[in-house]
């Protein structure tokens, strides 16, 4: 997952606003860092979104995009 799939990723599953607020202030317990903290330090934008869609409780069938469905099918 590239970072501009991941930003559109929680743009479309939060909405624009309030994903800008989510990757600056929410803390990702798996991840020791808030998104934004553990996309600067490497880790990987699909291991980020991951951790927000398993905080958050996303349906797994939305976790590739509204719409889309799993490339791995």
């Amino acid at each position: 997952m590239r970072l501009s799939e991941f930003q559109r990723a929680v743009a479309e599953e939060f909405g624009q606003v309030y994903a800008g607020v989510l990757l600056r202030d929410h803390w990702l317990t798996g991840l020791n860092a808030t998104a934004s903290e553990a996309l600067d330090r490497g880790v990987p934008a699909r291991t980020v979104w991951l951790a927000l869609c398993d905080e958050f409780q996303v349906p797994q069938e939305r976790r590739h995009g509204r719409g889309l469905i799993d490339p791995r099918e």
